[in-house]
């Protein structure tokens, strides 16, 4: 992995997060899981480069999320589009994803990420809020949860950016 600027991917936001797919992934080198993350965002806030990412409560990595200053957002190539099925459909508490997948963890400035990756963006967590649904100017996004498990919201801030 060689250290990039953000401003040098050659992929929008939006092929990376929702075409793509990629993996969030917090913990550190004795405990971490990751997940699929089809939702998302990247761009500036508070004169910084930020990811925004959403967790529902329920998924175990929300625990690591929420102990850790650190999370991960890695992007993989079409031929790991299998992989990120699984990562996004089985829990880490059953099974252990990364190895199922074949996919080799690679520990870096104090998170979690993957030698496959094509690109990792390190965060450091700036803030964090549940969605609320009161907040929702379109009637339909509430048809996105029919459980009432509403996200939460974790910005990081970009402190380091890696491509493969």
């Amino acid at each position: 992995m060689k250290e990039i600027n953000i401003r040098d991917i050659k992929k929008s936001p939006v092929e990376l997060i929702s075409d793509g797919w990629g993996l969030v992934t917090a913990g550190n080198e004795n405990s971490f899981n990751t997940m699929t993350v089809s939702w998302g965002a990247l761009g500036e806030i508070w004169g910084k480069d930020a990811a925004f990412v959403f967790i529902r409560p329920q998924r175990y990595t929300y625990e690591f999320t929420e102990k850790e200053d650190i999370f991960t957002l890695s992007f993989y190539g079409s031929e790991y589009k299998d992989a990120l099925k699984l990562c996004g459909s089985k829990s880490g508490r059953d099974i252990d994803k990364a190895a199922v997948c074949g996919l080799t963890p690679v520990f870096t400035d104090g998170g979690v990420t993957f030698e496959q990756a094509e690109y990792t963006l390190v965060c450091r967590k700036m803030a964090s809020q549940f969605i609320d649904p009161a907040g929702f100017a379109d009637n339909s996004i509430e048809n996105n949860y029919a459980n009432k498990d509403y996200h939460k919201m974790y910005v990081g801030e970009i402190i380091k950016v890696y491509q493969k």
